[in-house]
């Protein structure tokens, strides 16, 4: 079904699972290589663990940390406290790239261009690495789609976190909130033109 078909209303909890959280044939094999790991802004450990992992077992050579200072509310940018993290747990600085200008996910895409562009070039790469939150991943994707070049394939790498995974999330008040929401952003961001539109097997 398309997604700008849907009735957040409607589904049912399996329902929403898949198209908020996806399936197991959406979900990283550990086979696949990329080009770079890119982790969505956040100040979440949990995200550096991921990429960390990622990076170590030689899945790509670039880490992306995306994330401003969220329109003032923080005193250190999210992409400097992954970085920072991320070197505390072994990765070189020289293989991780910042971008700390963005706001939210459409800007730590549109800003990750040409942090990209400077240190691979657009036209070099093939398939990213997706790092975020498990409830996070589809909305990722649906504006990666929209805003990277059309040729980028995605792996989706969801952190490990314990709260707020696709088998759990409706156990918790707090992350049955918080997917709800996603929910109704991916559905009505399709319907707004905000990114593209897709077809999900619900």
């Amino acid at each position: 079904m398309l997604i700008s078909n849907m009735n957040p209303e409607k589904l049912m909890k399996e329902q929403i699972t898949k198209l908020v959280f996806g399936d197991a044939s959406e979900m990283d094999n550990g086979t696949l290589h990329g080009d770079c790991i890119f982790v969505f802004g956040g100040m979440n450990v949990d995200r550096v663990l991921k990429a960390v992992e990622l990076y170590k077992n030689g899945r790509a050579p670039l880490i992306l940390f995306t994330g401003g200072d969220r329109f003032g509310q923080r005193t250190l940018h999210e992409s400097i406290f992954m970085r920072d993290e991320a070197i505390k747990l072994g990765v070189p600085a020289e293989s991780i790239l910042i971008e700390q200008v963005s706001n939210h996910t459409k800007e730590n895409i549109l800003a990750s261009l040409m942090v990209l562009d400077r240190a691979v070039g657009l036209e070099k790469i093939n398939r990213l690495l997706l790092v975020s939150a498990p409830g996070h991943m589809r909305r990722c994707l649906l504006m990666l789609k929209t805003f990277m070049p059309p040729w980028y394939e995605y792996v989706w790498c969801p952190d490990d976190r314990k709260l707020g995974q696709a088998n759990s999330w409706w156990t918790d008040t707090t992350e049955e909130k918080r997917v709800r929401d996603e929910l109704y952003k991916v559905i009505y961001g399709v319907k707004g033109k905000y990114f593209e539109d897709a077809e999900v097997d619900i």
